[in-house]
């Protein structure tokens, strides 16, 4: 079959599925592509959506636990997808902002979540949010547990959805969830995409990650800042082959749901 010369793919996977020979055929592959295709699960598009500042088609990879709630294809339809792709059967769109961590002058940037982390015993800890370069108090007392964790819509479903945080369905939010949180007020609190939150370390120390990865550990005094940056995360929906919020719900349960031996549903 003849290449493809106006699309270039970059392909980010978990493994080498067999698959990915159709698209290695189909296209001119590069490592600075038109879209990137990402192939696995939701931890492959999140490293796909750091290394890449394109758009982005996740594809689930064909293992029985692979939910991929960012993807909406699967390996097995390799065939339909080579076929949209050539045919620019698809649009892009933007999936939300990524979310931006500032500590000690340096900058992060997440797909799913800021976390705070206790390191040993239980993280001491206020939040507060700027609005007009001056400091205002989320909440006013000192929180007490294992920590806190900041997303947006896009990571929602995620870590803030496993630590019993809301599903956000609108663009653009922070959602503040607490992690066995010890105090009067436990609730999820969001805020508006203009705030700037912060987190100040009230007593022992902790540990901050983005998406998983460590930044250093936080003393007493210490803050950091999180807010939704200009970083737009695109994707690639293939026309005809979109999922709606309840079917990626239901395929992430099941995907993760453990059957006892010799009972079948």
């Amino acid at each position: 079959m003849e290449k493809v010369d106006l699309l270039k793919i970059t392909i980010i996977c978990k493994k080498y599925y067999k698959e990915i020979k159709k698209l290695e055929k189909e296209f001119k592959v590069t490592r600075k592509g038109d879209i990137c295709i990402a192939v696995g699960g939701d931890g492959t598009f999140v490293k796909a959506a750091r290394e890449f500042n394109g758009p982005i088609l996740a594809i689930r990879g064909n293992e029985s636990n692979s939910s991929g709630y960012y993807s909406d294809v699967s390996v097995k339809d390799m065939e339909l997808i080579i076929k949209k792709l050539k045919k620019k059967q698809y649009s892009v769109e933007s999936l939300g902002n990524k979310i931006a961590l500032s500590y000690k002058g340096k900058k992060y940037y997440a797909v799913n979540e800021i976390l705070l982390h206790n390191w040993r015993e239980e993280v001491y800890f206020s939040i507060y949010y700027k609005e007009d370069h001056a400091e205002k108090v989320v909440y006013p007392y000192i929180m007490a547990g294992d920590g806190v964790l900041v997303t947006s819509e896009v990571g929602s479903t995620a870590y803030n959805r496993s630590a019993g945080g809301p599903i956000i369905l609108s663009p653009r939010l922070l959602c503040v969830t607490f992690l066995n949180a010890d105090g009067p007020y436990t609730n999820s609190i969001i805020l508006s995409p203009d705030k700037t939150l912060g987190i100040r370390i009230e007593k022992y120390r902790g540990i901050i990650r983005y998406d998983g990865i460590d930044v250093g550990t936080i003393h007493k005094k210490e803050y950091f800042e999180v807010s939704l940056s200009r970083k737009e995360l695109k994707v690639i929906r293939l026309n005809g082959m979109r999922e709606d919020t309840a079917t990626k719900l239901s395929r992430i349960i099941k995907g993760r749901m453990r059957r006892p031996e010799g009972i079948e549903y």
